[in-house]
């Protein structure tokens, strides 16, 4: 039988689910989560994974509540993902919910993570405490879209990101920066959401990028690893992301101690040994920045599960062509679901449908 929630429940996963969104791009492996402490129709409490080793969002909660010198013996945890039951950088949060005596603890979704996998509901449910489910699943699962899917299939999500002017072209006659300072911003925030960022090495070469966040506030979560596609060794020895201290692959397939070897594939890099091996190394979401020989290959392959296709208005010359269409990325299993404008660029968002992307979780 469906559980009779109240207007009051919904209210305070909504919260929790807000709370969540606070721990974004700082919590990875782990999922953004949050909690919400409530008795009697009020909210005592709140709390959320901030970062990665800090408390989980359950035992966030309970220290807010011992900051205001609140009970919180017979309460009820709102809680966006079922408990841990583990030690791992932190003590379990089935012990602090017993210890902090909750009466009940309504989760929204159940953690796919064979460590877990309804083990902390049946903790809870031993030691007395009524568990109710499923309030606002959709919304919970949706939130946490990368861990979801990196649990199901040990392989990062693909997000992948290209921007080009008017008239399809990605590099001119006239080179520099040709989106909207929105343009910019918003792709900064995406890298933040990303656990790694990938391109080929032509980007490299061509413009030496740094591949980092720089145009919002990083707080306490660490650069995205960067990911070169480089079949022959090409990465100049000077280039920014081999020398600025932060963590770079370059992933090739010749006979070489460096960098990482996978098998040949279609035009280049197998990317599916790719997806597999950053799978391995716990990278749940990969953010492909390009180029077009790179794009190609991702869409060609059905290796997209998410796209953001920026259009400038502004021309820069002759140059190479994006080379993505609607009817390639349609072909690829992705739909259409979002248009809007970042300053004066136009904006497709574009993903697969069992992915559906909420317009609130978009950068």
């Amino acid at each position: 039988m469906a559980e009779a929630w109240s207007d009051f429940d919904v209210a305070c996963m909504r919260r929790a689910l807000e709370l969540a969104e606070r721990g974004r791009g700082q919590v990875s492996p782990n999922p953004p989560v949050g909690c919400v402490l409530a008795n009697d129709g009020v909210i005592l409490s709140e709390g959320w994974h901030d970062h990665l080793g800090d408390l989980h969002a359950e035992q966030a909660a309970i220290a807010d509540a011992e900051a205001k010198s609140v009970a919180t013996e017979g309460c009820v945890a709102y809680v966006t993902l079922e408990p841990c039951n583990h030690f791992g950088r932190t003590p379990p949060c089935t012990q602090a919910l017993l210890w902090a005596g909750v009466e009940e603890v309504v989760v929204a979704a159940r953690d796919p993570n064979p460590t877990v996998r309804g083990k902390g509901i049946q903790v809870l449910l031993d030691a007395g405490i009524k568990v109710r489910e499923g309030l606002l699943e959709s919304e919970a699962q949706r939130q946490m879209q990368p861990f979801m899917h990196w649990c199901e299939c040990k392989q990062p999500l693909v997000t992948l990101k290209a921007a080009m002017d008017v008239n399809g072209v990605v590099d001119g006659e006239n080179p520099g920066r040709f989106t909207s300072e929105e343009s910019l911003d918003a792709a900064h925030r995406l890298r933040r959401h990303c656990d790694a960022i990938l391109v080929g090495v032509n980007t490299i070469i061509r413009d030496n990028p740094s591949l980092n966040i720089r145009r919002i506030p990083l707080e306490k979560s660490g650069q995205p690893l960067r990911v070169v596609l480089d079949r022959t060794l090409r990465i100049p020895a000077d280039a920014t992301v081999l020398n600025d201290g932060g963590e770079t692959i370059v992933v090739h397939t010749q006979q070489s101690n460096q960098g990482v070897i996978l098998p040949s594939g279609t035009g280049g890099v197998d990317l599916s040994a790719l997806l597999e091996h950053l799978g391995d190394k716990g990278i749940q979401e990969l953010l492909v920045e390009g180029g077009p020989i790179v794009w190609a290959q991702f869409i060609e392959e059905g290796l997209v599960d998410r796209a953001i296709i920026i259009q400038s208005p502004n021309t820069l010359g002759e140059g190479p062509l994006s080379g993505i269409s609607d009817s390639k990325l349609s072909e690829a299993g992705l739909a259409l679901v979002e248009q809007t404008q970042w300053g004066e660029d136009s904006v497709q968002f574009w993903s697969r449908s069992e992915l559906t992307w909420p317009a609130d979780l978009w950068p």
